[in-house]
């Protein structure tokens, strides 16, 4: 009886220390980096190639995700297609609910730190992000960096 309690506490400890806060959305500002997607079925899909970035911005409950692509002078190109999103609360859970011209759609935030992201989709998949920084292999003379 005392391993079934102290299993049942630990696991709600577990899980009310993980859990996404309002407090922590000013964490979505940056650029990420998918790093898996953990398809409905179990299956994990790799993407560690990937070389294309996500570009979120985070103000006061709003903000949007672009997709840019890092240049080898540390800047990024971009598409310029912003997904516009508000952040909320909803039943304990933190959502990104996105608007665009042509859909509406969300996705629940399951991990967020300065680290990670994990989102996951109305299609049951999670997407899980690393923290990205830009890529400079060009100092400002135009040279190659050590």
């Amino acid at each position: 009886m005392k391993k079934c309690v102290g299993l049942l506490l630990f696991s709600f400890l577990i899980t009310c220390c993980t859990r996404v806060n309002r407090e922590d959305f000013h964490y979505l500002n940056g650029y990420w980096q998918i790093e898996k997607v953990v398809l409905a079925n179990g299956e994990t899909k790799d993407y560690s190639g990937n070389t294309s970035y996500d570009f979120f911005e985070y103000k006061a409950g709003t903000g949007y995700r672009q997709k840019v692509m890092p240049q080898l002078d540390g800047t990024f190109e971009t598409n310029n297609i912003r997904e516009t999103y508000t952040a909320v609360m909803r039943d304990q859970a933190a959502l990104l609910e996105y608007k665009t011209d042509y859909a509406k759609w969300n996705e629940e935030i399951l991990e967020l730190d300065s680290l990670h992201l994990v989102v996951k989709n109305a299609a049951n998949l999670e997407y899980h992000y690393k923290r990205a920084e830009p890529i400079n292999l060009i100092d400002e003379s135009g040279q190659k960096t050590k």
